[in-house]
């Protein structure tokens, strides 16, 4: 055993501790650097979120301040007038697609009272079931969504009146499909996807647009239902008799073109209400009008009350000041409530 003196061994154990201090103080360098590292990291990513987000908001902004887009031919007020024949007033014969040829203002917006331009009939019968005989053109304004059970009961109860009215030139029939249930049918969006199809009918082949609208109630799905997808709508704009594009419809209910048009028109009348009637906001559907006067229903719907309103407000109208004479009821012979 070597014998070191006191003071070599409180110098080697003085450098040891020292040597251990600067191990121990590049240690903890060493993790300072490696927490600063991952510091750096999580704020880079951190700065990379922040980014991509920011980026979906400005899209999303962006895409909400951006115009709708041109709407569909015919449909300049927002709906589509139909008129003697069931034939769109207006309407060219060829559109196939595109921007198309601009709806007649005579019936642009819910509040006209005035005469359309289809020729009015002195004596026009409507259905067989009991309609009354009607003298000059009643104006009927609807806002309607097909998603609606509630339109659904008024179509079946007063489809076939209104069509008599209008077959036969006693009235014309302005129809807004909005979308208000859009999120009513487990995330397909039914309701804005069928009234895209409407605008696809309306813009491309307008005279079967009444036809498309009977079809699109009679196949009406529940309310938060899945709804038809778009194969099945394009089926079924395909089994109306007459339709013509059909090509072009079914680009345009696959592309959704007019979807985007569809949920501004809802949103300007959820907000804004209705021109020419009084009404600052629609609250729901169906929202209908005869010559600018809000048909305030009772339900169960009954065609009855329905018709006797038509008369009434036409009635009111005329004797307000239109140059048009009043329409007076004439009962038929089987004046039943149909």
């Amino acid at each position: 055993m070597t014998n070191r003196p006191e003071g070599d061994e409180r110098a080697t154990r003085n450098e040891r501790r020292a040597a251990a201090r600067i191990r121990a103080q590049q240690a903890r360098a060493r993790q300072k650097r490696r927490q600063r590292g991952v510091r750096i990291g999580l704020q880079a990513g951190l700065v990379v979120v922040l980014i991509a987000i920011v980026a979906v908001v400005s899209i999303v902004l962006v895409r909400s301040v951006q115009p709708a887009g041109p709407g569909p031919a015919h449909m300049a007020g927002g709906g589509i007038t139909i008129g003697q024949g069931l034939r769109a007033v207006g309407a060219g014969r060829g559109d196939a697609g595109g921007a198309g040829r601009a709806t007649s203002s005579a019936s642009a917006s819910a509040g006209s009272s005035g005469t359309a331009s289809a020729t009015p009939s002195a004596s026009a019968t409507g259905d067989a079931s009991g309609a009354v005989d009607v003298a000059g053109t009643v104006h009927i304004t609807m806002y309607i969504d097909y998603l609606c059970p509630i339109c659904g009961q008024f179509e079946h109860e007063n489809n076939a009146y209104i069509r008599g009215l209008v077959t036969s030139g006693a009235a014309t029939v302005e129809i807004h499909p909005i979308a208000i249930l859009t999120n009513r049918s487990q995330g397909t969006k039914y309701s804005l996807r069928a009234a895209n199809a409407a605008a696809c009918v309306a813009n491309s082949s307008p005279d079967q647009f009444f036809a498309v609208n009977q079809a699109l109630y009679a196949e009406q799905p529940e309310e938060n239902t899945k709804g038809l997808d778009d194969a099945q709508l394009r089926h079924l704009v395909a089994g109306v008799h007459g339709i013509r594009h059909l090509d072009a419809i079914e680009r345009c209910i696959d592309t959704q073109r007019y979807a985007a048009w569809v949920d501004a028109r809802t949103n300007d009348v959820l907000t804004h209400g209705v021109p020419g009637t009084g009404l600052r906001q629609l609250t729901g559907t169906p929202t209908i009008f005869v010559n600018g006067k809000r048909y305030d229903y009772s339900l169960p719907f009954t065609n009855a009350e329905f018709r006797t309103f038509v008369v009434t407000a036409a009635g009111s109208t005329y004797a307000s000041g239109d140059e048009t004479p009043a329409p007076t009821p004439t009962p038929t012979a089987t004046s039943s409530a149909g």
